[in-house]
């Protein structure tokens, strides 16, 4: 069992071959954590391979489950290995050397300031895709249900406490993954933070792929918003 203080990172991949090793290798330099889990969510090409070079403990599906079940995979994963008391941090795995920065999302979780804490990145570069309608349903619906907003209601790079953990299980599927977790934390009246923090992601885009994937995560935020809405 870990004795040392400080946070398991789990990261969720697929298909991130040009940019899992960066990542992996700064958010392992960072003394805040133990160690790395990369979850190799089907990918087609050598993700796997580059994060476990890079130092990760990797876990692969034989096939795309979706962000979220990658995310509870390396919960139990981490438990598995020895971290079931540990901190959890969640990192998107595009982030590359930028991940140096993430310390500000971990310290107030070890200092027990706040049960889950979540990044608030700065402007990001795009082709001009935008993201602003599921934005706004995230926002608006984690609002109507709890009374708070948040400014990126979306973002992937959280840190929450065992407690926390505890009440965001088990996760909502598939894209809504972010908002059901929030929402349940703050339905069991624990302590959320929003934290500047200087990441950065890939540039997004504006092909059909694109259009695809804010499709899937519109109705994937909607469900769990509907989710939520029926357990009132």
């Amino acid at each position: 069992m870990p004795v040392r203080q400080g946070v398991i990172a789990i990261v969720p991949a697929k298909d991130e071959v040009a940019r899992i090793k960066a990542t992996v290798q700064a958010v392992l330099s960072l003394p805040e954590v133990l160690s790395v889990i990369v979850v190799d969510d089907g990918s087609g090409d050598g993700t796997h391979q580059l994060a476990a070079d890079a130092g990760a403990y990797v876990l692969r599906h034989p096939r795309t489950l979706g962000k979220a079940t990658a995310m509870d995979s390396g919960v139990v994963y981490a438990e598995q290995l020895g971290y079931g008391r540990s901190p959890v941090l969640f990192v998107d795995a595009d982030l590359e050397d930028s991940a140096h920065e993430i310390t500000p999302l971990i310290r107030p979780i070890l200092a027990e300031e706040a049960d889950m804490t979540i990044a608030t990145l700065p402007a990001q570069k795009s082709s001009g895709g935008g993201t602003g309608r599921v934005v706004r349903l995230a926002r608006d619906g984690i609002q109507g249900a709890t009374g708070r907003r948040f400014e990126q209601p979306l973002s992937g790079q959280r840190c929450l406490n065992r407690e926390a953990l505890d009440e965001a299980l088990p996760f909502a599927a598939g894209w809504g993954v972010e908002v059901g977790m929030t929402i349940d934390v703050l339905r069991a009246g624990l302590r959320v933070q929003e934290v500047p923090v200087a990441l950065h992601h890939r540039v997004t885009g504006t092909d059909l792929g694109a259009q695809l994937h804010r499709a899937n995560q519109f109705k994937d935020v909607w469900i769990a918003l509907r989710q939520r809405r029926a357990k009132r």
